[in-house]
């Protein structure tokens, strides 16, 4: 069976979604691409991904339930992050015109609009979320931050679920 360091892995997959948010913040600051309500959300969950990942490597469990619970949390945020890119990309398949705009930006619809509401909107009805206005490799953002967060939801299972935690050596 695999034996890793559960402190070590959880920490990578901390520093992974720490630069993840990292180029967000470069795309949007220094290439100047404003994000779009989902594109906020997916931030949203990569750093709530980022957070179990840090809290998992500090508290560091020792046993299997603890180290399960860690996994199974982290692997929740990974798919809340995965459900919002899915959709993502769905609106940035659409046809041009076929999906309703929002209108206004996130800021605004927080403040004149219940939380509820405006995810309620996001989530079903933005059109400026179907503009895609940076690629690489013909992949959008989203598409990158999917294959992200399943990369991560997977190493948080490897790290958490699956391996065994390599064991202190005593040495004398």
């Amino acid at each position: 069976m695999l034996t890793i360091n559960r402190r070590v892995g959880n920490a990578l997959g901390f520093i992974a979604c720490a630069a993840l948010m990292g180029y967000a913040l470069y795309a949007q600051h220094v290439l100047g691409l404003e994000p779009c309500p989902l594109c906020i959300f997916q931030r949203v969950a990569v750093i709530s991904v980022g957070i179990l990942f840090l809290i998992a490597a500090l508290h560091n469990p020792s046993g299997r339930t603890g180290a399960l619970v860690y996994g199974v949390l982290i692997d929740l945020a990974t798919l809340v992050g995965i459900g919002i890119s899915a959709r993502h990309i769905w609106i940035q398949a659409q046809p041009p015109g076929t999906v309703a705009a929002c209108g206004a930006d996130l800021n605004y619809l927080l403040e004149i609009m219940p939380v509820t509401d405006v995810i309620n909107k996001v989530l079903f009805g933005s059109g400026e979320c179907g503009k895609i206005d940076w690629t690489l490799l013909g992949l959008s953002m989203p598409w990158w931050v999917l294959i992200s967060l399943v990369g991560l939801g997977a190493w948080a299972v490897l790290v958490n679920i699956v391996a065994r935690p390599k064991q202190p050596q005593i040495r004398f």
